[in-house]
């Protein structure tokens, strides 16, 4: 086969410098080439089995993910944790990246062979009959939806205020509903998902982050009755603020005050702004 040295390049490009060595071949690569530059003096480093970098130096995160997905093959989507900031999401501390393929795929779990970050992370292949398709791209990494790399994380996971944390964030940022939580829940297995479908039912109820489940969590134990959680209020017509908790027949507001949930500065300024409302009121 002759060398395609354009479909070489634009593949390379395409992929970050990753290239499998099934894709090398089909762009002319003889296998004494690529075992040359994959092996002691050559450029290439070997990241997976048969998966390459096209490059010296340590490989970034997005070259990792590329790998992984070259690897885990066509149709293949990134899910669990290592999605959930591509939606900006904060995730849990993770290693493992999560790969979702077709449930007929034979496939393997595989460490990284290469680069300093790389070698305490290792890829997961996840067979399944609900392969979704890609929720978001970026170049050659494929992103599951939001709503199911949120059910994928947090059936991971075995703290509740961890399980709070991820969901509360998908739905405080916007980056998915609470109905989209739901019809995954109902979907998927429903081993793992006893946390995640309590924590769910909390946020239906308008809780949006742990410390506000937690205040549920007190108020709860203190034997007070339980207070309208984010309710919109309006004076007038016109709207004055959503408090995190009220007490109508009290006219009573409480307010969580969690710099790390306001998540962006202009964020706490509102939440300041309308504290300064209320008092007023």
């Amino acid at each position: 086969m002759a060398f395609d040295e354009r479909e070489a390049i634009w593949l390379i490009q395409f992929q970050r410098g990753v290239l499998s060595a099934r894709q090398a071949q089909e762009c002319g690569f003889t296998p004494d080439a690529i075992r040359h530059r994959s092996g002691v003096r050559g450029r290439w480093q070997r990241l997976l089995p048969a998966i390459y970098l096209t490059s010296t130096g340590v490989p970034t995160r997005e070259q990792l993910l590329t790998a992984a997905l070259v690897y885990a093959g066509g149709s293949a989507v990134l899910s669990g944790p290592v999605a959930l900031p591509a939606y900006g999401v904060k995730p849990p501390a993770y290693r493992r990246i999560d790969v979702l393929v077709p449930g007929s795929r034979q496939c393997a779990s595989r460490r990284f062979t290469a680069g300093a970050e790389s070698a305490r992370a290792f890829v997961a292949l996840h067979r399944t009959q609900r392969l979704p398709q890609p929720g978001m791209r970026d170049l050659a990494i494929a992103y599951a939806p939001v709503a199911r790399a949120v059910a994928d994380t947090v059936r991971q996971l075995s703290a509740r205020r961890e399980v709070r944390a991820v969901v509360a964030s998908a739905v405080q940022k916007r980056a998915c509903t609470v109905r989209e939580l739901a019809v995954e829940l109902a979907a998927g297995p429903r081993r793992g998902s006893a946390l995640f479908r309590s924590v769910l039912a909390e946020v239906a109820d308008g809780i949006r982050s742990p410390a506000e489940a937690e205040f549920r969590d007190l108020i709860r134990s203190s034997g007070l009755p339980l207070p309208l959680f984010n309710p919109e209020l309006h004076l007038n017509g016109k709207f004055l603020a959503k408090p995190d908790a009220w007490w109508p027949d009290r006219a009573l507001i409480a307010e969580v005050e969690s710099q790390e949930w306001h998540l962006a500065p202009d964020e706490w300024e509102a939440t300041m702004s309308r504290h300064s409302r209320l008092q007023a009121f």
